[in-house]
């Protein structure tokens, strides 16, 4: 996908118009992966590992995580006040339950310092078995690592900007293994040298086209740019998602001086009403707020969400995924693919095997430049400095609308270029690569 073949000077007019587009595709396919691959290679092995992120966590945090049933657990209020003595949370957010009797009771919450913590309670005994900052959690730094390179806002835009210019680099790429007249439709890899080399790349490159490009449209709500975007056009035509858990117009309790009921009568309430487990509990902040209880189960469709009067157990409010607008649930089912919770195991498979794609993308795709590229050089193919062709200054203008990340960037790359490259004789080929 990063090299070409010249046999012979191409004579007729409409050979040389095919001949030069070709060129300045194979050039922007190269430039594209200048930057994307090293970012491929990253989010790959990231994204790869954090499909199996709860088999690690169990045999990470196998003591926290699990213990022996030994009978009726305690009241969830009783588990909160040990928890209180011990931990001594400025805000509790969240309580997780789950139907398994060996599985502890996970605590969210607010340290003394706002830390955003968890803490896992033994249900049986009341035990406080350990506290963990969310941030410290191994595979919370790997989902950091592949959403913001562990830079916060800037890597995130940097993180975006790959995943622009990653579509641009498998469209060229597409443009580029286009049989244009081989016999083979799907290239194997063969030969030796740079043959294998460019071969391999071509083969990898198909199958990850087909793969990849599926997690990087998925992932794209995520982000701060595209994703604001989306958010504001969900929005502004009645597509966003429906949800209590985060605030908003919340129903609240209607304070009764016979106290509160207690969380377990709280979980009682979601259990009747066919809340799955495992299940997620907030606490009512205030003497007038409400419990928020909902599943956190993986299946969207199993994501329901209730709003408890803390006094009388009324269920103020029910929301289910299948209340939410079209929209909503395609981004919703979108993010459900892109983690591998979609279809079971034969997701997981399947994004594994995209992950591991990319990475041989990223290491092939070096490997090819590194024994084409002329010695001392970055090997940029050449291209002529001639105007694109309405059809495919349409697609380029389509492309920075759709990512505008991608065409802020490219925009800007042009203007260096005018002022500084050509200057400088950067980015630019000396002469024409054979094969």
């Amino acid at each position: 996908m990063t090299d070409i073949q010249i046999a012979e000077p191409i004579r007729d007019t409409a050979s040389a118009r095919g001949g030069t587009f070709y060129r300045l595709v194979w050039k922007w396919h190269f430039l594209a992966s200048l930057y994307v691959l090293p970012f491929m290679l990253l989010l790959g092995l990231t994204g790869g590992l954090y499909l199996y992120k709860p088999s690690i966590e169990r045999w990470l945090y196998a003591d926290l995580l699990t213990i022996e049933a030994q009978g009726t657990p305690l009241p969830l209020d009783t588990q909160l006040a040990a928890f209180d003595t011990v931990a001594a949370p400025s805000r509790i957010r969240e309580l997780q339950v789950s139907d398994n009797p060996t599985a502890t009771t996970r605590i969210e919450y607010d340290d003394a310092n706002g830390t955003r913590t968890y803490g896992y309670v033994d249900p049986y005994s009341g035990e406080v078995l350990g506290l963990m900052a969310r941030d410290g959690m191994f595979m919370r730094q790997v989902q950091n690592l592949h959403g913001e390179l562990m830079l916060g806002g800037f890597g995130t835009k940097l993180v975006e900007l790959a995943a622009h210019w990653a579509v641009v680099m498998f469209i060229t790429g597409a443009v580029l293994w286009w049989p244009r007249g081989r016999k083979n439709v799907i290239v194997t890899p063969a030969g030796r040298g740079r043959t294998f080399s460019r071969s391999s790349h071509m083969f990898t490159g198909m199958l990850a086209t087909i793969l990849v490009v599926p997690i990087l449209i998925t992932g794209l709500p995520w982000t701060d740019i595209w994703g604001g975007g989306l958010d504001r056009v969900q929005k502004a035509t009645g597509q966003s998602s429906v949800s209590l858990k985060w605030g908003g117009d919340v129903p609240g309790s209607t304070l009764d001086a016979d106290g509160p009921i207690s969380l377990d009568a709280a979980i009682a309430i979601a259990r009747a009403e066919g809340i799955v487990a495992p299940i997620a509990l907030r606490p009512a902040r205030d003497a007038e707020g409400s419990h928020w209880v909902g599943s956190a189960s993986t299946n969207r469709t199993e994501q329901s969400e209730l709003v408890i009067d803390q006094y009388s157990g009324t269920v103020l409010a029910r929301i289910d995924f299948a209340d939410n607008p079209a929209l909503a649930k395609a981004v919703s089912w979108g993010i459900s693919f892109h983690r591998g919770e979609a279809y079971g195991w034969l997701n997981i498979a399947q994004n594994t095997l995209a992950a591991l794609l990319a990475v041989a993308l990223a290491v092939s795709g070096f490997v090819a430049w590194w024994m084409r590229r002329p010695e001392g050089s970055l090997g940029v193919p050449q291209a002529p400095d001639t105007a694109l062709g309405w059809p495919m200054a349409a697609l380029t203008v389509a492309l920075m609308l759709l990512l505008p990340l991608m065409g802020a960037s490219l925009l800007l790359a042009l203007a260096l270029d005018w002022v500084i490259f050509k200057r400088l004789g950067w980015f630019r080929a000396s002469a024409t690569p054979a094969e």
